[in-house]
């Protein structure tokens, strides 16, 4: 979420999520920062990459700390139906209309990245301002797709397309899950979303001393977790967007790695 941020030359301040808080915010050391120029504010759940998922109570604390120091939270909700049995929203919270903003997208829930098509949902004042900006700098998108758009998130339409996802996504994380067995790798396996976020034994001083041996010996390529910040030091992500065969060949090749050492 810097890029934006960056091309507008706006300052980043990064906060801590951490595995003992479940990869929540720690709204006591945010409230210890200086927020006086702070103005957005961005979270992502259920998180990539750690797979942690949405709690009703960070939520609410989340309203209330963004009406307390005036800060427009941006919640992007991408994941939410991926092996999510409790799927939530931040603006279920009451009062979070006018303080947030939530970003969906079908490129996650209906497998149609390169689409373009997602969705943005908040007060009529916010979104004002969203498509003041967007309508300068998109091209409309084309109308078929926003009609099969519509059409895919009317409530009306049958949900085979998620069912089917589950179950694509179920088979691929218990491979993944094995792949992690093999490495010593410990995860939460009620961690959700098209990742699994594990974390590393103690015999490898970094992630990235783990996925190169696997890169160099399995030739497997694994993502080491320091790519999302410092507190991903010790852990890596295996995606599930790989196809059934491809993962179990990833398995296979770190099971003979694992008998050849």
């Amino acid at each position: 979420y810097t890029s934006l941020s960056k091309i507008l030359g706006a300052e980043i301040v990064n906060y801590n999520l951490r595995e003992d808080n479940g990869w929540q915010p720690d709204f006591d050391e945010l409230e210890n920062m200086d927020l006086s120029r702070v103005r957005l504010m961005w979270t992502n759940y259920p998180n990539m990459p750690t797979g942690g998922n949405a709690r009703r109570e960070t939520y609410e604390r989340l309203v209330a700390f963004a009406k307390k120091h005036n800060i427009v939270v941006v919640n992007d909700n991408p994941y939410s139906f991926i092996l999510n049995d409790k799927p939530m929203s931040l603006l279920q919270v009451p009062g979070a209309k006018d303080c947030c903003i939530e970003f969906n997208s079908m490129s996650k829930s209906h497998n149609m990245p390169g689409w373009r098509v997602g969705m943005c949902v908040s007060n009529p004042t916010f979104i004002s301002w969203i498509l003041k900006i967007k309508s300068n700098i998109d091209s409309g998108t084309f109308r078929g797709i926003q009609l099969a758009a519509a059409e895919a998130y009317n409530t009306n339409t049958p949900e085979w397309h998620r069912e089917a996802n589950i179950t694509t996504y179920r088979r691929r994380r218990d491979i993944a899950e094995q792949i992690m067995t093999e490495l010593d790798c410990t995860f939460d396996p009620n961690q959700v979303g098209m990742f699994l976020w594990g974390k590393i034994p103690d015999k490898y001083k970094d992630c990235e001393e783990l996925t190169e041996r696997v890169l160099h010996e399995a030739r497997v390529f694994i993502t080491p977790g320091f790519i999302f910040g410092s507190n991903g030091q010790r852990y890596i992500r295996i995606s599930l967007c790989a196809k059934d065969e491809k993962i179990q060949e990833a398995l296979e090749r770190v099971k003979l790695m694992n008998d050849n050492k």
